[in-house]
């Protein structure tokens, strides 16, 4: 597959085995195009590391950040899960929202490594307070009765999966994580866009069948009160960018 951008004559160009096919370049179907090229050779360099939250890396993209914003302003959760912690980035991220919104929100964030100094910067933080760390496998059983006597009667609960991306290790978070998931709220599974890293710089081809994608794939299969949403876009042009994400196929609403 090769792309040819001509800004004179204002054209993109998709070459494939069957010929080329010629797109305004001024049109959604090149912006998706070229968005899904910018993603993977941004992932190649690593751009997803550029961003902070409060001082601590976050990992995510900018895009995807206000996604999870407008997930969060949709269901108002009074408790966001997260599997996977890195440097608590996320987790003050989600503080911040929660305190913003003037909810009761809190955040319970789960790695299978909590190193003290990160642990120390998400305690300290003014917001900190909002924030319970459980160090131990997401998939433990110690993890999940110890997330279990955090719930409160009555709660608002969203899910954000984030730790080991295999399509087992996903699977099975799905199982074990979307039962906490509230009616109306959100499960939201990341780095799906793994699929379509495998030949790029940095990526492996056995991401092409070993990914968090496919892991929602088959829970969606599975489960029936959990339905597949676009990427969240409230904005007048919220049908642009469903190339631009890190969570492709990951972004699951519990409607029953």
């Amino acid at each position: 597959m090769k792309y040819f951008i001509d800004t004179e004559q204002q054209t993109f160009i998709v070459q494939s085995e069957d010929g080329p096919v010629t797109e305004g370049l001024y049109t959604e179907a090149a912006f998706e195009k070229i968005s899904q090229q910018w993603m993977r050779i941004g992932w190649s360099l690593g751009y997803y590391s550029a961003f902070t939250w409060m001082g601590q890396p976050i990992l995510q993209l900018p895009q995807d950040l206000i996604r999870l914003q407008e997930t969060i302003f949709l269901s108002r959760p009074d408790l966001i899960i997260e599997t996977g912690v890195y440097k608590g980035g996320s987790l003050l991220y989600y503080a911040t929202l929660c305190h913003a919104l003037g909810s009761r929100g809190r955040i319970i964030g789960v790695d299978i490594s909590i190193p003290p100094e990160v642990r120390s910067a998400i305690q300290e933080h003014p917001l900190g307070g909002l924030i319970s760390l459980i160090e131990g496998s997401s998939t433990s059983a110690d993890v999940l009765e110890g997330i279990k006597t955090n719930l409160r009667p009555g709660e608002n609960v969203m899910v954000v999966l984030d730790s080991a991306h295999t399509r087992d290790h996903v699977r099975c978070e799905l199982e074990l994580y979307s039962p906490f998931v509230t009616p109306g709220s959100f499960l939201v599974v990341a780095d799906g866009i793994m699929q379509l890293l495998a030949d790029v710089p940095g990526g492996n081809a056995g991401w092409l069948a070993d990914n968090p994608a496919l892991a929602a794939r088959d829970f969606l299969a599975a489960h029936p009160e959990f339905m597949a949403c676009c990427p969240a876009g409230l904005g007048a042009r919220g049908n642009l960018g469903a190339s631009d994400t890190y969570f492709t196929e990951g972004w699951l609403q519990r409607i029953r």
